[in-house]
């Protein structure tokens, strides 16, 4: 696309912007906001981060042979300049044009929430496949664009990186693309550039307030999927059991969904069967079988299934939920060898702690041993919290490191440790703790420790294959550590 061509584009989407037409031929095959990233072609985007300022980037972009820049402010260049009041909300349309707008050639689906985005883009994802639609995945987990999965670096990418995903899918023929909406990519215009087809809201708890200083601006940066980003006429499903969906439900017009919509639950360490009744007379009872374990999975599998029912038929739906695949570091089970088991979840809030140690009590004959940390320069109240849902429900609890950042491990750790000291003293009983920082040393211990029925929950972490420790990611998986303690075990 010619430089001139994408001016013009943007002046009628009603972005205030100068450019003296210099270079207005050029052709514009790329956009980036890291330098690293530059590659001949490409237009560079000038963004103040938290860390470094791109405009101090310009003359690297420049070499790397950026054919132009967006610059909130003058910088020394060569190259044409579109000057702009704030780059970060031109960026997303910006690369939209770029690369064909390829938001509007799929069906967008997006899902947003405190817990559960992950799984339930997976099982989105797995109904589509069912269908016979080849789905993109843009979350926590993996960015997958139909045919090259990579490890995820955040929930959502910058908007020029998610537009440029996009593209790729609609490459690689895909129909769909499912994407995980967090609350820092709604509120800092990540998803410029996208507008949704279906939304989905899973729930609202205490997270990110480091960031959103309170609930209601978390909220509101939740409920732009609703407003900033979503088509007229779209789909949207909300849970009417958490009272931030009550209210999204009082403002859109959604289906609501209820855990009472669902009956004949049978949970399983295995999987779950349950029945579905959401569509009133004109949808029947749906039955479903699905391979994830858990009652607040039975909530993901109702969310999608209530946001795609109607779309699909239900046969499709059906065989969609039965063919979930593994969702990488959601209760991911490993099999010790004396007949233990280990699992391993994202789980690093207060509530889906709860849930996952709920969950995992319910199979657990033996001991049930909890090993978790919590992340540094995240919100601190929730250490106590953690702490103490651990001692409400756990046997013994390891308390280790999780991601310690900036902070010392050891304060963090000491948090926790008051949430539980707590919990005995409110319960008068004495739950067995131990603060292990190194964390493959608390795994190892735990699995020491372990006999044959009990069960170890490694959480916080998940999929993650590294520890950032100050501003160094070292590698690390919960999922090798296990693994690699069973292969020098046998």
């Amino acid at each position: 696309m010619k430089l001139a061509a994408i001016v013009r584009a943007l002046k009628e989407k009603g972005f205030a912007l100068a450019f003296d037409g210099t270079g207005g031929n050029l052709a514009v095959s790329d956009v980036v906001s890291d330098s690293r990233k530059v590659l001949p072609g490409a237009i560079f985007c000038c963004i103040g981060g938290e860390k470094s300022d791109g405009h101090e980037y310009a003359s690297v972009a420049e070499s790397a042979g950026a054919v132009a820049l967006v610059c909130e402010r003058p910088v020394r260049t060569e190259l044409p300049v579109l000057f702009v009041e704030s780059t970060r909300e031109v960026m997303g349309e910006l690369a939209s044009l770029v690369y064909g707008e390829p938001a509007s050639k799929l069906l967008m689906i997006g899902v947003t929430g405190t817990n559960g985005k992950s799984t339930t883009t997976y099982i989105l994802r797995s109904i589509l496949q069912a269908a016979g639609i080849k789905s993109g995945l843009l979350g926590t987990i993996v960015e997958n664009d139909g045919v090259r999965e990579r490890d995820a670096e955040r929930t959502t990418p910058e908007s020029c990186d998610i537009q440029r995903y996009l593209a790729a899918m609609v490459k690689n023929k895909c129909g769909a693309c499912v994407m995980e909406t967090s609350s820092h990519g709604l509120q800092n215009g990540r998803l410029d550039g996208c507008r949704f087809d279906v939304a989905v809201f899973t729930n609202l708890n205490p997270e990110h307030l480091d960031f959103h200083k309170n609930m209601e601006n978390y909220f509101q940066a939740k409920r732009l999927l609703f407003t900033k980003y979503s088509k007229e006429g779209r789909v949207a499903a909300i849970n009417a059991d958490d009272p931030y969906g009550t209210r999204l439900l009082e403002e859109f017009p959604a289906r609501g969904f209820r855990l009472s919509d669902v009956s004949n639950i049978d949970l399983g360490m295995d999987g779950s069967s349950f029945v579905i009744d959401t569509g009133g007379a004109h949808m029947p009872p749906l039955p479903l079988k699905s391979p994830l374990v858990g009652d607040f999975n039975v909530t993901n599998v109702l969310a999608a299934v209530t946001a795609l029912r109607g779309r699909f038929d239900d046969a499709v739906i059906a065989k969609g939920i039965a063919e979930i695949p593994q969702v990488p570091g959601r209760l991911e089970k490993h099999r010790i060898p004396n007949g233990a088991c280990c699992v391993i979840d994202f789980a690093h809030t207060p509530e889906a702690l709860r849930n996952i140690l709920s969950v995992t009590r319910g199979f657990c004959t033996g001991k049930l041993i909890s090993i978790f940390g919590h992340g540094g320069g995240r919100y601190p109240s929730n250490r106590p919290a953690l702490g103490a849902v651990a001692a409400s429900l756990a046997d013994l609890i390891l308390v280790t490191m999780d991601n310690p950042r900036d902070e010392d491990p050891a304060l963090i750790a000491d948090g926790i440790v008051q949430g539980i000291e707590g919990q005995n003293r409110e319960k008068g009983r004495e739950i067995r703790y131990q603060v292990i920082l190194d964390r493959k040393e608390a795994i190892s211990t735990a699995l020491c420790i372990a006999g044959p029925n009990d069960v170890l929950v490694i959480s916080g972490k998940g999929p993650e294959k590294f520890l950032t420790i100050k501003d160094r990611k070292i590698p690390y998986s919960d999922a090798e550590a296990v693994e690699e303690w069973i292969r020098l075990a046998r």
